[in-house]
């Protein structure tokens, strides 16, 4: 790669903390194994990263590279064999409550009506139940699901389940999002309409985000920086920062420098792609 991007290689400059702040979220020389039946299945080898705050970072790679048990680790479900795992500046290692989750699916309460599942993070922090009504009230009537409030998940489309789960992770108190492949499952119609309708809401509220996708054109669109993992056991190939001005609509796609890092993205995870034992 070239042109405007700026690649960095396998680590990332520790130092180059905004303003003096700590990072959203700092991961550093993070290993992971599992026991299988013939051995250690080896999923992460030594995996730095780092998300500035108000930063939008993606991570793409081969499938079953160790996205996933990455994000378990962040959110304290696991415990790295080795390596450092800091939100904020605090060390997090093994503890969990430190950041909001948004999984592939929506996952929502069937019994819940759409108000009480966005709420669910802020019953939980112990914020009352009519300060949270109310405020979430205000963020669905903003991304135009007013009138849905008392409707449950079954109820919903897709898309309209996808934009409520993701409203929930977001009135977390949890300043640091992870969110796993949340568009997969869509059809690709109603996938581009939430890609601009992320693109919409982060950029008015700028929390910092940790990005799992498949799609390249997705984390170039979406993005301030790409980290490319390589096949299991996973580490990090290359750092790319996205040189694209914001907002960003999906006109961008059709640029010659977005090609072009497209198309060298596509080289570069089809050149360590192998089956998956």
């Amino acid at each position: 790669m070239n042109g405007n991007a700026i690649l960095a290689e396998a680590r990332d400059v520790h130092s180059a903390r905004e303003g003096g702040r700590p990072f959203a979220l700092e991961l550093k020389d993070a290993s992971m194994s599992f026991a299988g039946s013939t051995g250690k299945l080896h999923v992460l080898d030594n995996v730095s990263l780092t998300v500035q705050q108000g930063e939008f970072v993606s991570i793409i790679g081969p499938s079953g590279s160790g996205k996933s048990t990455l994000f378990h680790l962040i959110g304290g479900l696991l415990r790295p064999a080795a390596g450092a795992i800091q939100v904020n500046g605090q060390d997090v290692v093994g503890q969990t409550g430190h950041v909001s989750y948004m999984p592939q699916q929506p996952a929502l309460f069937p019994w819940r009506t759409v108000e009480d599942n966005v709420i669910l993070a802020q019953e939980i922090a112990g914020t009352s139940k009519k300060e949270a009504r109310e405020e979430a009230r205000k963020w669905l009537a903003n991304v135009g699901l007013s009138g849905y409030e008392r409707a449950y998940p079954h109820e919903l489309s897709g898309g309209m389940q996808q934009r409520v789960a993701f409203l929930r992770a977001m009135m977390s108190p949890h300043e640091l999002m992870l969110l796993d492949e949340p568009f997969s499952a869509l059809d690709a119609l109603t996938r581009s309409g939430m890609q601009r309708w992320l693109i919409d809401l982060w950029e008015r509220h700028r929390r910092s985000v940790l990005f799992i996708t498949h799609s390249i054109e997705e984390a170039l669109l979406l993005s301030d920086s790409i980290y490319v993992l390589s096949n299991r056991p996973a580490r990090v190939l290359q750092k790319v920062r996205v040189p694209f001005a914001r907002p960003r609509t999906e006109a961008l796609a059709s640029e010659a420098e977005f090609i072009r890092l497209k198309r060298d993205l596509s080289e570069l995870l089809h050149s360590v792609q192998k089956p998956v034992e």
